[in-house]
């Protein structure tokens, strides 16, 4: 039985972590005003956790990731959404694609010998 007391601590401590990483103003962040324009930043964000190990063993783990998706840009005409641009994923794309060009031409080069 004192291992179940044992499980049962580590999952509410993992359970306590996530809350803990889960709190207000991680979604939408501090509005930031200049002039008449006010900036909402938004960000996703992503909780996860878990318990493993086995009886004698157990531990457990949280995490969160958030990753910044545009902001709302209010103004006394209305609001607007603005996306953040992923440079490094625009990076990776063109690497990809240049990859693929440079294996297709070697294909290419290949079959005419």
């Amino acid at each position: 039985m004192a291992d179940e007391g044992s499980e049962l601590v580590s999952i509410e401590e993992t359970v306590a972590a996530l809350a803990t990483r889960s709190q207000d103003g991680q979604v939408f962040g501090t509005p930031v005003q200049q002039g008449e324009t006010t900036l909402v930043p938004v960000a996703r964000v992503r909780t996860g956790g878990g318990v493993s190990g086995n009886r004698k063993t157990r531990s457990g783990g949280a995490g969160t990731v958030a990753e910044p998706m545009g902001a709302w840009v209010v103004t006394s005409g209305g609001a607007e959404w603005r996306p953040t641009v992923n440079v490094n994923l625009i990076v990776l794309g063109g690497q990809v694609a240049f990859a693929a060009v440079g294996v297709a031409c070697a294909i290419a080069f290949r079959r005419k010998r």
